[in-house]
């Protein structure tokens, strides 16, 4: 077949990959380099992931295969310790909360296991019986750890109210702790060492510019096109010009498709729903700060604006460049003036000095109760037209780097 994918981020990318073998495979970028969320640029030498910090682990075992066998595990990547922290009340602790409540004082730590130790009583519910996020973290944590961390971390991210998210698009996302793992956690005092990223890897020298770059080569990418209209003849599809395309793969905003897509939809699904799905953007400040062995520091609290510090260069050592000190990102959600990131990061550990910022209009897509449905009817409506939704903004999946591989390989066998 021919066929057409629209977007160039890490889901666009890998789909060529996979298909372009036994397919003609022709990629449209709007941008003047593909890449999408995971590329980077090179500021005053250092590395700047310019939306969040993107790395390598899946513990599914086919997309794991598919990755290294573009890429030389041993020679062109490191596997990195993930030692995420969190900023509370003046202090750094362990990752993830609940398994470092010795921290606290003695009052906080009583009530947090009497929440706990009356949560075994309850009837228990697997996660999506839930009605929604809050009840879920409240029924899960306690009321006491909801309130000090969950619920102020988890606004600061997304801005909306809790008790609106449904459980559904959280699935895989989510921890799942039980009393005795907690208990034993903060007895022993071990570090956590079962969560999905607790080693990562990263690869040497570009950070994911270099993977979008290995996963570019040979591809034939058209960037600058910005694609608003589709035309379908004879059953094939016309793109730019181009014609003949037997299939099409969208992996652009869904709340921006091609007129031929809004066309096919029409009076099927609610397209003002589709257009007025919600996400927030993310501000994104890259700064010198002190030596330290942190991975992600999470900051809860509401002293700052800014809900997590990713340390890449702490991710390899390449990322710093000729500078003296480490590197790392400031992350805000939401758009955030430049004098005001300044003024936040007086606030944060580390004596943090600016290099570079960015904003990203779009990074966090946010469900509310009737999203998944919307999308599963117009992913089914597409598919009869040989049209398919992969990637993040497409699907409107919160995916990171692994579970875009892996919708790719798993759209793959149904092209």
């Amino acid at each position: 077949m021919k066929i057409a994918i629209i977007g160039t981020g890490i889901s666009g990318l890998s789909l060529a990959n996979i298909l372009k073998d036994k397919h003609e495979v022709v990629l449209f970028e709007k941008e003047q380099r593909q890449g999408g969320l995971i590329k980077c640029d090179i500021i005053d030498s250092v590395l700047f992931h310019k939306v969040g910090g993107h790395v390598f682990n899946s513990k599914n075992k086919e997309v794991a295969d598919w990755f290294w066998s573009h890429f030389n595990q041993d020679s062109e990547f490191l596997e990195v310790t993930r030692n995420a922290k969190i900023l509370f009340r003046d202090q750094i602790i362990g990752y993830p909360i609940e398994n470092y409540i010795y921290n606290f004082d003695k009052s906080t730590i009583d009530t947090i296991i009497d929440e706990l130790l009356l949560l075994q009583h309850k009837e228990k519910q697997s996660w999506q019986n839930y009605p929604n996020f809050e009840l879920f973290l409240e029924n899960t944590f306690g009321k006491t750890l909801y309130e000090l961390y969950f619920k102020p971390y988890n606004n600061k991210i997304w801005k909306v109210d809790l008790s609106t998210v449904p459980m559904s698009w959280l699935e895989g996302k989510l921890p799942m702790p039980n009393l005795k793992e907690i208990i034993v956690s903060n007895i022993t005092r071990q570090e956590e060492k079962s969560m999905v990223h607790s080693t990562f890897f990263y690869p040497k020298v570009g950070g994911s510019q270099f993977i979008v770059d290995r996963l570019s080569q040979d591809l034939d990418i058209r960037t600058g096109s910005d694609i608003t209209h589709i035309e379908k003849i004879n059953n094939q599809y016309t793109i730019d010009k181009q014609i003949g395309f037997d299939s099409v793969v969208y992996c652009g905003d869904i709340r921006k498709m091609p007129d031929y897509l809004e066309k096919t939809l029409d009076g099927k699904v609610d397209l003002k729903e589709i257009q007025n799905l919600r996400s927030n953007g993310t501000s994104n400040l890259l700064c010198e700060t002190d030596d330290n062995d942190i991975s992600w520091l999470y900051i809860p609290e509401e002293f700052t604006s800014a809900h997590r510090i990713i340390y890449t260069g702490n991710f390899s050592p390449a990322n710093n460049g000729d500078k003296q000190r480490k590197t790392c990102v400031v992350e805000f959600s939401g758009k955030m003036q430049y004098e005001d990131m300044i003024s936040e990061i007086k606030k944060l550990p580390g004596n943090l000095s600016p290099i570079k910022y960015n904003y990203e209009q779009n990074s966090y897509i946010i469900h509310n109760f009737e999203t998944k449905k919307l999308i599963d009817q117009t992913k089914k409506i597409l598919k009869e037209e040989n049209i398919h939704l992969l990637g993040r903004f497409a699907e409107w999946e919160y995916y990171n780097m692994d579970k875009c591989i892996e919708a790719a390989l798993n759209l793959a066998k149904t092209l």
